[in-house]
């Protein structure tokens, strides 16, 4: 078949590029293309070949698959670069993910991740899952793996060259970086100077150190420098995860809070965040209780509530937490998942305290909540955040949007809502309605902003040679439909979702498709 030669019109020159009929596989024509670079959104087409976007103007020849996106959206897809998606190995559809957009999950968070990563991503490919991953090394996960739940001191020096030798073995594999749980055992523990000491071989690979920092409440500051100090001596950029500031009595501290990162910033450090466009947090209902009672896992934590001056000293510290970030009770908790009473699924520490101890005395609720903790734990919702500060964190161009989620079995729990809705809430509550950003500067911090801050190359715009992750979307329908009170709802309004180039949502409905990659920090 002779060649054919197409005349492609850029908004700033014209150039001329060569293949034959039909080489195109895919071409999403006459959309408006937000590029993702923060530019304003341009009329064109863009041609898809081998999984990659090799044309983007006037594109005259067919595509073996051809996208009317006239009137629609076409933007690169979201990156979202704070998750807990693990399991994405056993539901590789992740649909709750592409159902809103979401094309790349970067996994190995707050500092949970597989430990073997070589193993998991080789795991990965042999599955096909329908978005790409990408992953951290937890440092978490190293810390439990070399010290045996012994978390209450510094590692020996045998214990820190073993770990040291484990993070090194997954920047190898093609980590992206390494990540802190600075509020989890056995995170809780660690000091500065262990933290400098690993991360220094992550700096050495050219790696980013993303932190759930030390304190996100009323110690947020300190937590911040302690993150920069960690950043600046092992010599790597920073990424603060789900950046908030927490609790009634800190609330109104955000422009404050990004001054100080500012300056922070202004001496040397390299520092960028994330954040769920919600106002509360979602983790284990365990963090009501002080890190120290549960050191040593469930069996040391059941023999110091046996001691009765333990227990009470549990319980007096867990009051005079509430009461210093501006609580009376836990009528902010909600409990999502609880493995020994599923009926409390749903229910506030509150309303869960009425109906399993016919009382809703504050001694009731944390008496609840310490035996729900001894028969296998729960999760919770934390509404503990302002729609003010959260804002505020909005308008900074530094801020990415991540879900901080895992994949959702559909039905299961009463999770927050974040891991259904997170990137549609974007678009559809801070862009249309209230308009706080821009339709632009939104995808921009979906897409090229997270792809250059953790080096996915050739990711995050809609540019040639670059993976042709897509999502055509009709900007006027795009809506969360996911709530606290139902949260099993996937977003609508992204018409069509592609992977490398293939359709994993087609007219709103996931394909079946499982064309993701696994993607590995690229080798300096």
């Amino acid at each position: 078949m002779s060649a054919r030669r197409i005349l492609l019109l850029l908004p700033a020159f014209a150039l001329h590029f060569t293949l034959h009929a039909a080489d195109f596989d895919l071409v999403v024509r006459g959309g408006r293309v937000v590029d993702g670079s923060g530019k304003p959104a341009i009329e064109a087409d863009v041609a898809v070949h081998n999984g990659r976007i090799v044309a983007v103007g006037r594109v005259t020849a067919k595509g073996k698959v051809e996208v009317d996106a006239r009137g629609l959206i076409v933007a690169p897809g979201f990156i979202d670069v704070h998750t807990h998606a693990e399991e994405v190995d056993e539901q590789p559809r992740a649909e709750n993910f592409v159902r809103m957009g979401v094309t790349t999950l970067v996994l190995g968070n707050c500092g949970s991740s597989r430990l073997d990563l070589g193993k998991y991503f080789a795991e990965l490919a042999r599955t096909n899952v329908s978005v790409n991953v990408a992953s951290l090394i937890g440092h978490g996960t190293v810390r439990g793996e070399v010290m045996a739940g012994s978390f209450r001191r510094p590692p020996t020096a045998a214990e820190l060259a073993r770990m040291k030798t484990l993070i090194e073995r997954a920047m190898r594999e093609g980590a992206l970086g390494i990540s802190t749980g600075l509020i989890y055992l056995p995170g809780t523990f660690a000091t500065a100077e262990e933290l400098i000491e690993v991360t220094k071989v992550v700096g050495v690979h050219g790696g980013i150190y993303a932190s759930h920092l030390r304190s996100e409440g009323e110690k947020v500051f300190a937590a911040v420098d302690e993150a920069a100090r960690i950043g600046r001596e092992a010599r790597l950029p920073v990424q603060l995860s789900h950046i908030k500031v927490a609790g009634r009595a800190n609330w109104g501290k955000a422009a404050e809070l990004l001054a100080h990162i500012q300056r922070l910033r202004d001496g040397g450090a390299v520092i960028t965040h994330d954040q769920y466009l919600y106002t509360a947090s979602s983790t284990s209902l365990s963090q009501l209780i002080p890190d120290a009672a549960r050191e040593g896992g469930v069996p040391a934590f059941q023999k110091r509530l046996a001691a009765g001056e333990q227990k009470s000293a549990i319980l007096a510290q867990m009051k005079e937490r509430l009461t210093r970030n501006g609580y009376t009770n836990c009528a902010h908790v909600v409990i999502t998942t609880c493995k020994s009473d599923k009926t409390l699924e749903g229910l506030s520490v509150v309303e869960a305290a009425r109906l399993r101890r016919k009382s809703e005395t504050l001694d009731a609720q944390l008496e609840l909540v310490l035996e729900i903790e001894t028969n296998g734990g729960a999760g919770a919702i934390f509404h503990g955040m302002s729609e003010e500060d959260l804002r505020v964190f909005l308008a900074d161009p530094r801020t990415m949007f991540a879900s901080d989620s895992g994949v959702r079995q559909f039905g299961e729990g009463v999770p927050h809502p974040r891991g259904y809705g997170n990137n549609a809430r974007v678009l559809a509550r801070y862009v249309r309605e209230l308009k706080l950003l821009t339709l632009e500067e939104s995808v921009r911090r979906m897409t090229a902003l997270p792809a250059a801050t953790f080096q996915l190359k050739g990711r995050g715009q809609i540019k040639e040679g670059f993976a042709a992750d897509l999502v055509v979307f009709d900007s006027e329908k795009v809506r969360d439909n996911s709530t606290f009170e139902k949260p099993h709802a996937y977003a609508t309004g992204f018409r069509h979702v592609f992977v490398n180039g293939v359709a994993v949502v087609r007219d709103d409905k996931h394909t079946a498709a499982r064309s993701g990659q696994v993607l590995r920090r690229a080798p300096r």
